[in-house]
């Protein structure tokens, strides 16, 4: 099973220009990510979030098995 793929868009440049297919999502690229870290994300309010209309973030899973843990993980 493949989890994610990259397909470049442009073959006759250096850009880095693609789209990353995971199972849930397409995203293009490149692409603002934000990282959230310890689940949050750091210096923007939620609003703020939505104001950018990302299309995903980046977390840690380990720091979210730390906590909150994987029984509220799991709720969600």
């Amino acid at each position: 099973m493949v989890l994610f793929s990259i397909n470049t868009e442009d073959q006759s440049t250096q850009a880095r220009t693609g789209t990353l297919s995971t199972s849930r999502a397409r995203t293009a690229t490149p692409v603002f990510m934000p990282v959230g870290t310890q689940g949050t994300v750091k210096a923007m309010t939620p609003a703020e979030l939505r104001e950018l209309n990302f299309s995903l973030i980046l977390a840690n899973t380990y720091h979210l098995y730390l906590r909150p843990g994987i029984d509220i993980i799991d709720r969600f």
